[in-house]
């Protein structure tokens, strides 16, 4: 371990994370990532991929992707990290380019600005619920990853919540002062069980507590990469 910090002082708690993710081997089954991390705080977490039911809505949620997709220059991805900065987040699902781009991969994963589209499926217990739903969320905004999509199966009945124009915050913020609610959210009418099926059923949005500021804004005529979303329900509001 100690021949990782030997190559110059390090004083930024980033690069160390770094450098001890990017020599970590894990069994199977577990990932590790750098969600959020400062000068002088975070930490890698370390946690299973999740149980048989999240890994079957995973699954179907890729799958309708895929099939929306087709045969255009942008695919599922899943397995592979996502990048930004010093950060390494590991989704359960995200659309990127089929080919390569410049500058959108490197050695260790897809960079975050090459992602249009990022999907997690919130995980039983309390922090799993946490890192998706709070910690993630707000991790993407940062990034600029332009929607967010989370399928959470332990909210009520089930929803599925489309987080749209993120504003991301400067990178000197400290992560527990990064508001939540940097995003524009949806909330597409969910079938009563997301485990059993992922995909919204046709109907008008419904404006969540994250609206609270407001009214939602009308929707607007936006493609950012040339996808209305999941089919019978427009991605992007």
């Amino acid at each position: 371990m100690t021949e990782l910090l030997d190559d110059e002082p390090v004083t930024d708690l980033r690069e160390v994370l770094w450098r001890v993710r990017t020599h970590m081997e894990l069994p199977e089954g577990f990932r590790a990532e750098i969600i959020e991390a400062g000068e002088d705080s975070g930490c890698i977490e370390v946690s299973h991929t999740g149980p048989h039911a999240h890994a079957r809505a995973a699954n179907r949620l890729r799958n309708a992707v895929d099939a929306h997709l087709g045969d255009g220059p942008y695919a599922v991805r899943f397995g592979i990290d996502i990048v930004d900065g010093r950060h390494v987040w590991c989704a359960d699902a995200f659309i990127a380019l089929e080919d390569d781009v410049e500058n959108g991969t490197c050695e260790y994963g897809v960079a975050a600005s090459e992602v249009p589209l990022v999907a997690e499926v919130v995980a039983p217990g309390h922090e799993e619920r946490e890192r998706d739903r709070v910690r993630k969320r707000r991790a993407y905004a940062r990034a600029g990853i332009p929607v967010y999509v989370l399928i959470d199966d332990y909210d009520l009945r089930g929803t599925v919540t489309v987080f749209t124009v993120p504003v991301p915050t400067r990178p000197t913020t400290p992560p527990n002062t990064a508001s939540p609610t940097a995003w524009t959210s949806r909330s597409p009418k969910a079938p009563p069980r997301v485990s059993s099926s992922v995909r919204p059923s046709p109907g008008p949005r419904a404006t969540t507590a994250d609206d609270a500021d407001g009214p939602a804004p009308p929707p607007r005529e936006r493609r950012a990469v040339g996808m209305t979303g999941l089919p019978g329900q427009p991605m992007c509001g």
